[in-house]
């Protein structure tokens, strides 16, 4: 997706057909919606912040954003809308290495946003990509403990996938005992993180998703990208794994663990107030 990559068709999902998506109904399973972009301005203001308006009046949904590094005015006015939760990735968090990768922004600009979020009452979640291409072993030791350290409520670990439009295509992809050995490492360190299992472990092994809820993800997520669009939200390969509502049930329901009834929102406030929950993906 990266905005070099002219290969690709670029749009914006209209309003009113986010609306209908949503009032068509969406799966019952689902707590929380994500609203996802590139670092667009335009589009936060004319589509994602009305959007959280709409879902706010018209919704019990929790509502999470992963909008990328935005002027601070413009946090505040989607917190202000309803969103809570702000999903921002440090990628690396070794600070010449985010250069070496073409990491957004800089290394300094992405530690400093997640700060203010945390500072101004968002629940922030980072995280970081294992097998990213110049990752060293001591690379992700500092990535975990940087992760450890910053006022985070959850955490992500993305295998590696070599995008086929871009400068890293043939690279191999992220080991997967690696990226599972670092999810249950953030669980045994972070008892209250929201750690999502990703579509990306399917890339690079048959059960990998199943075994990061074991391992101790907590989060799920189906995509609800419409059909039209997702060959053009190019995150991995146009053959990427699509998370749908009965693969979620299953892999929940084969990792023994249970649906959660509760918003990821009133999940971190049960944490962060002290109270013990079993294991759920929500």
């Amino acid at each position: 997706m990266r905005r070099g990559n002219h290969l690709l068709e670029r749009y914006r999902l209209s309003l009113d057909s986010l609306k209908a998506l949503i009032q068509e109904g969406i799966p019952e399973i689902i707590t929380d919606l994500n609203i996802q972009t590139g670092e667009d301005p335009i589009g936060v203001r004319e589509v994602v912040l009305p959007l959280i308006e709409f879902l706010r009046k018209e919704t019990n949904l929790g509502i999470s954003v992963c909008l990328g590094t935005l002027d601070s005015k413009i946090y505040d006015e989607l917190k202000q809308a309803g969103a809570s939760y702000y999903i921002i990735k440090l990628e690396t968090g070794n600070r010449e290495h985010y250069k070496e990768v073409h990491a957004p922004g800089t290394f300094d600009e992405r530690l400093e946003a997640i700060q203010y979020l945390a500072r101004t009452g968002w629940a922030v979640s980072s995280g970081f990509i294992l097998g990213l291409p110049g990752q060293t072993a001591e690379c992700i030791e500092q990535t975990l403990e940087l992760l450890g350290e910053l006022p985070l409520a959850g955490a992500s670990v993305s295998p590696f996938i070599a995008g086929e439009q871009t400068p890293f295509v043939g690279k191999p992809s992220g080991d997967i005992e690696a990226t599972i050995d670092c999810i249950a490492r953030m669980r045994l360190r972070n008892p209250s993180y929201i750690i999502p299992a990703v579509s990306a472990l399917n890339l690079v092994s048959d059960d990998g998703y199943l075994r990061a809820l074991k391992a101790g993800a907590n989060l799920a997520t189906i995509n609800l990208t419409p059909t039209s669009n997702r060959l053009d939200y190019l995150l991995y390969k146009r053959d990427r794994y699509i998370m749908n509502e009965n693969r979620v049930r299953k892999a929940i329901e084969d990792a023994h663990c249970t649906p959660s009834p509760q918003s990821i929102a009133q999940t971190w406030s049960h944490f962060q107030n002290g109270t013990t929950l079993e294991q759920t993906a929500v």
